[in-house]
């Protein structure tokens, strides 16, 4: 018997992850306890550090831009019943397409280019994952394995680029020019200042992330609402049922992928464009992988990867906010994102059957 059937649709979306992450958190405090730090000190900073300013506020969101992108990438690979690992060389590729895009065409204002170059990301990424989906849906090549492999043709790829192609003659740094100014994105302080809102300058949040909202109700409007989204979830649910009924197998692999790639394309007009204004390597700094924690942890679910973007986001911005001002290393924080990881996503029965038979006897006494 499934979880929705033993115990309330909200305590499967609510219940079960928000003990899942107390687990983790009580994990952590006894870890950094053990380091000689106090947690609830550490606690207090990376609030403080990540939603007690603008300037937090700014870090956190942008971090969560990316993550929204690549879990809602990995989520409509997944209500196909594909685990797409590749967002990570999908959103590297993007990052090419986004630079090419505003480096090569004489773009007379922002707006123009955001919009040539979201087109250029996004075809990237797609492109990028339509070779492991042909390879998925005609040859039967797992797409966990296609995907993690071209993550890493991707990295070669962009190293070669910012090497050999598109570095200036003049630097040494493996990274394109400076994009011209016409393509820089306002900020969040450049967008609220006409309202008379003050944010942080410093902050590298930007327009990108009212793309990622627009993208999140996107992706809840095409799995829940249109006729190929049906299909998408149809096919994800069982193969064999789906081909009965008329769905071709090779079409929603396809479509599913390339929309996948697009939305993972998609984030380098956040880290690219938006935040440094030209590529660098490894611009995608993991946030393809953090993805998929993101989408299992919202339940592949828009508004639950929303939540979960913000989460993740308020943990590096927290953890960089720790490394700063204590003696924590860097690397704690990515001791919370594996065990929030490990209890949300590996370890979920854990916590899912002991709930599921707590609402199973309170259903008997009813």
């Amino acid at each position: 018997m499934s979880g929705s059937q033993t115990m309330p649709r909200w305590a499967d979306v609510l219940l079960v992850p928000l003990l899942s992450l107390l687990l983790a958190f009580l994990i952590s405090a006894a870890v950094i306890l053990a380091i000689g730090e106090d947690p609830w000190e550490a606690v207090k900073l990376m609030v403080s550090g990540s939603l007690g300013s603008t300037y937090g506020w700014g870090y956190t969101l942008y971090y969560a831009t990316n993550f929204l992108f690549t879990g809602l990438a990995f989520a409509v690979a997944f209500h196909a019943a594909m685990f797409n690992i590749g967002a990570e060389g999908q959103a590297t590729m993007g990052g090419l397409g986004v630079a090419l895009i505003s480096l090569m065409i004489p773009w007379p204002h922002w707006t123009i280019a955001l919009l040539g170059a979201m087109v250029g990301g996004a075809l990237f990424g797609a492109a990028w994952a339509f070779i492991p989906a042909w390879l998925q849906a005609k040859r039967g090549s797992h797409i966990v394995i296609t995907t993690i492999m071209f993550n890493f043709i991707a990295a070669s790829v962009m190293t070669y680029m910012l090497s050999h192609v598109l570095r200036p003659a003049t630097s040494m740094d493996p990274a394109t020019p400076r994009f011209p100014a016409a393509t820089n994105l306002p900020t969040m302080s450049e967008i609220l200042a006409p309202l008379g809102i003050s944010f942080s300058r410093s902050a590298p949040l930007n327009i990108t992330f009212f793309i990622a909202i627009i993208a999140t109700v996107g992706v809840w409007v095409l799995i829940w609402r249109t006729r190929l989204g049906y299909e998408i979830r149809a096919f994800g649910k069982s193969g064999p049922a789906a081909v009965y009924a008329g769905i071709s197998p090779v079409k929603i692999t396809v479509i599913a992928m390339l929309i996948s790639g697009g939305l993972s394309g998609l984030m380098a007009i956040n880290n690219v464009m938006g935040e440094a204004e030209r590529l660098v390597l490894n611009s995608v700094e993991g946030a393809g992988f953090i993805g998929i924690a993101v989408a299992l942890m919202g339940r592949n679910h828009p508004a639950g990867i929303a939540v979960a973007a913000v989460l993740f986001g308020f943990l590096y911005q927290g953890g960089a906010e720790l490394a700063l001002w204590t003696s924590i290393p860097r690397e704690m924080i990515v001791v919370i994102q594996a065990l929030v990881i490990l209890f949300t996503g590996a370890l979920d029965n854990m916590v899912r059957v002991p709930v599921e038979m707590l609402f199973r006897s309170l259903r008997r006494r009813s």
